[in-house]
Order: C-alpha cells, then structure tokens, then sequence
C-alpha cells in the first residue's frame, strides 16, 4: 500500500529535522523568531512537496526551500540582519547548553551576509561542493573560493572579537 502524500512528507521532514533547526539558529537572533521561521519554512516545504520529483536527495531539496525562505524573509525584515550583542550571545549559549567554541562560532557565522551564511551552514554540515553547488546555484569552483574566503573572514571576526 502506497504511502499518502501527507504521511511521506511528515516522515520526510522529521528525518531531516536537522537541516531546519540549523537555519533557523543561522537566521534568527530570538527563539520565537526561530519558531516562526521554522513555521514558514515547513509550509513552504509542505507547498513544494508535491513538486519534489526525487531527483536531488530530499535533504539537499530542503537546504534549498528552507534556505530561500529564510533569505526571502531576510529581504522582508531587514532588521533581522543587525548584529547580535555579547548579552546575547551569553544568553543563548546558555539557553542551548552550547559550548563556548559552537557558540563563538555561531555568533561568527551570524556576522557574515546571508549568501555566506548558506554556504557556512552547508559546508559544516558536510555537503559536498556539488550539493551546495545545486543548492545556491553557484558554481563548484565559485563554492571553493568562497569557502577560502569565508574561512579567513570568520577567523578575522573570531580575532576581533578575542582583543575586544
């Protein structure tokens, strides 16, 4: 018997759990931000789904849909983009039981512009060049430089911050 189309997608997206939660900590400052956010994308998610043509690896199609989402939600609240202040960054480490290194390279990554934010995100939680490629629309090799610039640019930050 053939699974329903609402029972796949549940299945799905409880799987790749992950994926959302992630952007949602990258994109957002405040938890019920977070949970908006997180409710935005699971509709857009749920909106897609009957596109999904299995083509991709269903988690690959997620970083794109939830990614879009939070970057269109990003151009509709500019002011989710203002820099987080060290209260916070106490605050939330403890909230999530973070360590101090997850947490110092969360508030790095939270300092870069949203393109870099995506291919931070993706490149931790090891996609290959090809995946991200497909996921952003940059080229392979476009990705690699990016990268290399990324990792000099949170370096940087995380000095900055350390002399502060």
């Amino acid at each position: 018997m053939e699974k329903s189309l609402e029972k796949q997608f549940l299945e799905d997206i409880l799987k790749s759990r992950g994926i959302i939660v992630r952007i949602c900590l990258i994109y957002r400052k405040d938890q019920a931000d977070r949970d908006d956010l997180y409710q935005e994308i699971i509709m857009n998610a749920w909106n897609a789904y009957p596109r999904f043509k299995g083509l991709s690896k269903f988690s690959t199609w997620l970083y794109k849909v939830a990614l879009n989402t939070a970057l269109s939600e990003n151009r509709k609240n500019k002011f989710f983009g203002l820099l987080s202040d060290l209260d916070h960054l106490k605050n939330r480490a403890s909230i999530e039981n973070q360590n101090e290194d997850i947490a110092m390279l969360y508030f790095a990554i939270e300092q870069l512009d949203p393109l870099e934010k995506s291919i931070a995100l993706l490149y931790l939680d090891e996609l290959a060049y090809k995946e991200i490629s497909e996921i952003t629309g940059l080229t392979e090799s476009n990705i690699g430089v990016r990268l290399n610039r990324l990792k000099s640019k949170i370096k940087s930050i995380l000095e900055n911050y350390k002399r502060e």
